[in-house]
């Protein structure tokens, strides 16, 4: 089955990143575009983990995961290799409502990292859910080269004058115009 694709608001909601190795740093990185709630544990860090945590100040602890850690997390990644860990931790998230990934074992997960383009308000998310990562990291470079290099600005400009105008069908034939507009001159 196929993953839904939805763009979550993670404002007031906490991570959890369970594990210190590179994996767990690549997941790091890329929650780091959207949030900095992020707390991590582990036995150990590896120093470029550490490194992105006292950057962005975030909180951790060296220790061993232990049930009833995920009360208070939105989200949990388990980003270690014991199976039976990511299995428990998926199943203790179900009692508490919290959205997990267990890196590459797809039957202990929620959601999926997808590739993604970040170009401040924009973002274009690509998935394979799951078939073949190899082909979102391409497509991926491929959409990089289409996205216009004055992106960011039109976006600002759109959000600006969505903020101005009041809601309602002229301002939305209005904002489509111009965005039709903006393609046009590409």
């Amino acid at each position: 089955m196929a993953y839904f694709p939805a763009f979550i608001k993670l404002d007031e909601k906490k991570v959890l990143i369970v594990g210190g190795g590179k994996i767990a740093q690549e997941k790091l990185e890329k929650l780091l575009d959207f949030t900095s709630a992020i707390s991590l544990i582990s036995l150990d860090f590896s120093p470029s983990i550490m490194s992105l945590i006292q950057k962005h100040n975030l909180h951790f602890e060296k220790s061993a995961y232990e049930k009833g850690r995920l009360e208070d997390y939105a989200i949990v990644i388990v980003a270690v290799d014991a199976i039976s860990l990511q299995e428990e931790i998926f199943k203790e998230s179900k009692n508490h409502n919290c959205l997990c990934n267990a890196v590459d074992s797809v039957a202990f997960c929620d959601f999926i990292f997808p590739s993604y383009i970040k170009e401040d308000d924009l973002t274009i998310a690509i998935s394979t859910s799951g078939s073949s990562p190899a082909v979102a990291k391409h497509l991926k470079k491929y959409f990089k080269t289409l996205i216009p290099s004055g992106i960011s600005f039109f976006l600002k400009e759109m959000k600006i004058l969505r903020q101005t105008f009041p809601k309602g069908k002229e301002r939305m034939k209005m904002l489509d115009t111009k965005a039709k507009e903006y393609f046009k001159t590409l």
